[in-house]
């Protein structure tokens, strides 16, 4: 279980208003649906998010787990690396025997997951048919070991007003697994077009990633 007192300390009265809001985990998504999708490079911490009401993807599973952390969770997140698309992070928590997931994104099925999923390559697995880009690629290759964000404590990631990009670093260095073999990739289709209209509905244009 993480330290939730300790982490708290850091946080003003006013984020711990936001962050008391939240009793389960899907509260935490509600909250990151509600704000605005960031389409601006760069990675802020949780209480930036909060001061600003806005977060791209990273910034949302940074955000997710530290508020996963104030309801008595381990702060975790997977990092999932795509091809010729944008990479996806994910807030990783457990339902009994079970792994969930809170996520920000800028399209409609790349967020929440349920805890029913035995294993996180399961859970990565349930993204693999929405993960594709504005083309229909399906784009998906390979999901990380989870990554404590307590690691971090010392450099204030939940707090800080300066830029995180370094946790995006770190999570290059972190192993990963590949999703498909040689085989799997032969037969992989595209995505059907009317999810790809769907997924993108509402969408940040800027923050879209355009293949190559």
């Amino acid at each position: 279980m993480a330290n939730k007192g300790h982490a708290s300390i850091a946080f003003r009265k006013k984020d711990l208003n936001i962050l008391k809001r939240f009793r389960k985990p899907h509260d935490i998504q509600d909250f990151l649906n509600s704000i605005s999708y960031d389409e601006i490079p760069g990675t802020s911490s949780p209480r930036m998010v909060m001061e600003e009401g806005k977060a791209n993807c990273f910034e949302g599973a940074l955000f997710a787990a530290a508020a996963l952390r104030m309801i008595g969770r381990t702060p975790l997140i997977v990092d999932m690396i795509a091809q010729n698309d944008d990479d996806h992070v994910i807030a990783l928590f457990k339902g009994g025997k079970y792994y969930g997931a809170v996520a920000k994104s800028n399209t409609t099925m790349l967020r929440y997951r349920d805890p029913v999923f035995r294993s996180i390559r399961e859970l990565a697995m349930s993204y693999f048919p929405f993960y594709f880009n504005i083309e229909g690629e399906m784009t998906l290759r390979s999901y990380s070991n989870p990554v404590d964000l307590s690691r971090f404590d010392g450099s204030g990631w939940m707090t800080t007003d300066e830029n995180l990009d370094y946790i995006g670093d770190y999570l290059n260095t972190v192993r990963h697994y590949e999703v498909l073999d040689r085989r799997m990739r032969r037969y992989i289709s595209g995505a059907d077009d009317d999810i790809v209209r769907m997924c993108f509905s509402g969408a940040v244009a800027e923050g879209v990633y355009q293949p190559k």
